[in-house]
């Protein structure tokens, strides 16, 4: 077979075995062994001398980004493409700096120093502004819940440090067998390479079958909740439904769910971006808010979590914020929020903090954001960015008399593993998620999202409850199993308990171990690198 014609089987099996994970349920063990074959390709491409060799990593990122996330595009076409582009260009970049480790390092090092240099750019991923993780490695096994229980050890990092470890194994033993070594090994060394390969794959998945089968739910109590899916196009919401419809709509279905049911303590939960008329300097004056408090006046014991758009008003002359903007004589700073209110007079609030790069977030304020003021000043095609502001640390809200403490991660925060841990040391006993995922249509992203929550739930212990303004609304118990879920594009509420727990999980307590390790292992062989690059005779 043409040599050519062979490096590229080689790409196009390792796009699939890296892109199906995402696409299709229960397939996350093929990322144990997606990368074999980009290794191979690039083993023989090194020794063909074939040029212009990396356009084949290239590739492969490039077609695992838009397999998995073309959806993007449903919404922002341009942010679509550079969210692609962009993510599989810092893959490339990975790949690039593993091959140079390949010419000055020995042995396995340079496979040692591509694990721990992909593991420590995944962890930096979530804190930088312009932040994509999606496709994070350990984030292969959202669909396959059952053989990761040890996430509440390790986080998602830990999944994909399982990634590497199997892979580079597998690939080693291949190349083993293909240089003769195998042959040349005695049978103990043969039993050891095989047990130590069978014992990366299979033993982790044993491991999650023990902790999942003795897991128990954990519950110091149970809250009554009713999700309320509104089902609202986004793109009708936002342009020509009134505040007053959609407000109708939810209260109404919020109405028949609670028809019957005794009175008593009962959390109802609306999507992200309810309501946007919420102005937190007189948070009275929102008619939204006053039909809220009317319905919960009904219905005794009943309060409500909403996602809603709010807004602080500066009455002053100087700006108080770089990100905020002109507003007649003031300024005014914008956000998104998640409210919980009761009939009388409670309000507490969380501001979203994660947020999405361009539609909600202003990158890098000091250098986007006079540049966004001039492009409007000089051209009239300023505001091109959001400039929602977050909350510094997270909070949580506080339901009921007894004041039990959820928390709420609003939409895409939901993604970030050690990020949603905060929750639970800010004292977070459940958690619960609002978001609107129906921009991206009937495609595979809502989907992904559900299942990133099931993730968050393993990691923190936590019983979830997700309201999705198009679904997918969902009960997710401790294990991350699904207990109950609304459909795709209906207009429904989902009832169903969740239980409070107190307990922190190692990940909670101690956070990111296995990015903070890889992390300095990379810097080590970085510094190790630079010196066999840059000091003469250091070979």
């Amino acid at each position: 077979m043409n040599s050519r014609i062979q490096l590229w089987l080689l790409a196009a099996l390792s796009v699939l075995l890296l892109s199906l994970p995402w696409l299709v349920p229960h397939t996350g063990a093929l990322a144990l062994v997606a990368f074999v074959p980009l290794l191979c390709a690039d083993e023989i491409a090194s020794q063909l001398k074939v040029r212009a060799s990396w356009v084949f990593p290239a590739v492969v990122f490039l077609a695992w980004n838009a397999a998995t996330t073309f959806w993007v595009c449903e919404a922002t076409v341009g942010g679509g493409l550079f969210a692609i582009f962009a993510n599989a260009a810092q893959m490339l970049l990975i790949w690039l700096l593993f091959r140079l480790a390949k010419w000055k390092l020995q042995g396995p090092l340079p496979y040692i120093f591509l694990a721990a240099m992909w593991i420590a750019w995944e962890r930096h991923y979530y804190f930088v502004d312009i932040s994509w993780p999606w496709l994070n490695l350990g984030g292969a096994f959202a669909q396959s819940t059952r053989t990761v229980q040890w996430y509440e050890y390790t986080g998602t990092l830990g999944g994909s440090l399982w990634v590497w470890l199997a892979n580079l194994g597998v690939y080693g033993l291949l190349v083993a067998v293909s240089d003769g070594f195998w042959q040349r090994w005695n049978g103990l060394a043969r039993a050891c390479a095989a047990v130590g390969i069978v014992l990366v794959i299979a033993g982790p998945v044993v491991a999650s079958k023990f902790l999942f089968d003795a897991y128990e739910e954990r519950s110091e109590g149970t809250v009554e909740v009713v999700i309320g899916q509104p089902n609202f196009d986004p793109y009708q919401k936002f342009k020509t439904m009134s505040q007053a419809e959609q407000t109708a709509v939810l209260l109404e279905e919020f109405d028949q769910a609670l028809e019957g049911r005794p009175a008593g303590k009962v959390l109802l939960i609306a999507p992200e971006t309810f309501t946007g008329d919420l102005f937190l300097n007189a948070p009275e004056s929102s008619p939204t808010l006053q039909s809220i408090r009317a319905f919960l006046g009904r219905h005794p014991g009943a309060e409500m979590l909403f996602g809603a758009s709010t807004y602080d008003i500066y009455r002053q002359h100087a700006s108080p914020d770089i990100l905020a903007r002109p507003y007649g004589e003031d300024w005014i700073l914008s956000h998104n929020s998640a409210v919980l209110a009761d009939a009388s007079d409670k309000l507490e609030i969380y501001h979203k903090s994660k947020l999405v790069v361009g539609t909600e977030l202003t990158p890098y304020p000091r250098i986007f954001v006079p540049l966004d003021n001039w492009l409007s000043a000089k051209m009239g095609v300023g505001g091109l960015m959001a400039r929602c502001v977050g909350q510094p640390e997270r909070s949580v809200l506080h339901f009921g008399p007894e004041g039990i403490p959820f928390g709420c991660a609003v939409c895409y925060e939901s993604i970030y593993g050690e990020f949603c841990t905060e929750y639970v040391k800010a004292g977070a006993r459940a958690m619960t998620i609002i978001t609107n995922d129906a921009w991206w249509g009937n495609t595979p992203g809502y989907r992904q999202h559900l299942n990133f929550a099931r993730l968050r739930a393993i990691e923190l212990r936590r019983d979830i409850a997700r309201c999705g303004n198009t679904g997918i609304s969902a009960f997710i118990d401790q294990r991350g199993e699904i207990l109950s879920q609304s459909d795709w594009w209906t207009r429904e509420t989902l009832s169903g308990e969740v239980n409070l727990s107190s307990e922190q999980t190692a990940f909670v307590q101690h956070g990111d171990l296995v990015g903070r390790v890889c992390t300095l292992l990379f810097l080590l062989l970085a510094a190790i690198l630079l010196v066999r690059l840059f000091v003469p005779g250091k070979h």
